[in-house]
């Protein structure tokens, strides 16, 4: 079902608020950020790529861009920069980025060119004004998410078609060499977005596939959510009233005249209703 008819050329960092019961959402390339629910429907014009966001405790957001993390006022649109991200290399932006259980805030910077900047980007942890690079020599990062407890953290480099998960210490910072989770590659599945759920599985939208698939904390498919029109699925999140609604965003990047045409809905934002219960979204500590 479709949640927001809006086409995005490229939909990402889809976030539930639940003090103001809306999804937010971006168009990376149309440098657009949405809102949508109880609250109504507003959008924002970017003046950057911009992809990712959390919250904070005083109501404003926490947005990553292609040159730095920011915090964005709902009510007023001011923006105030915290500091640079990956300020060494302007060829870079922001990608997939969530919040952690302990408050930091995890964000994959890519290369502008995609997949042809090969291992140009990383994982990054913003926790309590500082910003670490985790793990560099990422091509596209996707997939960071956290395990309900806070001691596992999943992220991807989409085009080797694995998700790798680390052990976490009591900060939140990764206690070991990460490993893999999910290797993919058989299966012809590319990892995108992913959030996990109340109960621990992981739900991961496979880009080209046109779903959303959960997996058991031990890696075992256990089923997986079609949203048919759109085969670019790309980041989900869990929101509504008690959590158990899916969302998803999507793509038309790279999609040719004729591909746009054959998948009418392809960029659009969809929803699966009473899928299982989500968790909600932490806040970020600055």
């Amino acid at each position: 079902m479709i949640f927001d008819v809006t086409r995005c050329e490229l939909g990402e960092g889809a976030l539930w608020h639940p003090e103001r019961r809306q999804l937010f959402w971006f168009d990376i390339l149309g440098r657009k950020l949405f809102a949508r629910g109880e609250g109504g429907a507003q959008v924002w014009d970017m003046p950057e790529l911009t992809s990712a966001a959390a919250r904070l405790a005083d109501g404003r957001l926490l947005l990553a861009t292609e040159t730095a993390l920011v915090t964005f006022d709902l009510a007023t649109g001011a923006r105030e920069r915290v500091l640079a991200l990956d300020a060494d290399d302007s060829g870079t932006r922001s990608n997939d980025g969530r919040a952690d259980r302990q408050g930091g805030f995890w964000i994959g910077t890519m290369g502008k060119r995609g997949g042809a900047d090969v291992g140009r980007g990383a994982i990054w942890r913003f926790y309590r004004g500082e910003l670490r690079k985790l793990f560099p020599a990422i091509t596209i990062p996707n997939s960071i998410c956290f395990a309900p407890d806070g001691r596992t953290a999943y992220f991807s480099d989409t085009v080797t078609q694995i998700i790798r998960r680390v052990a976490l210490d009591a900060d939140g910072w990764p206690a070991g060499e990460a490993e893999t989770f999910l290797d993919l590659r058989d299966e012809g599945l590319y990892p995108d977005g992913a959030v996990v759920a109340a109960d621990g599985t992981v739900w991961n939208a496979q880009w080209g596939a046109g779903r959303v698939a959960a997996y058991a904390p031990d890696g075992t498919f256990l089923r997986a959510v079609e949203f048919a029109g759109s085969p670019q699925t790309s980041c989900p999140a869990f929101g509504g009233a008690d959590l158990t609604t899916l969302f998803c965003t999507t793509a038309m990047e790279g999609m040719d005249a004729e591909a746009r045409a054959l998948h009418a809905d392809a960029g659009r934002t969809f929803v699966a209703n009473a899928v299982t219960r989500g968790l909600p979204e932490p806040e970020v500590t600055l």
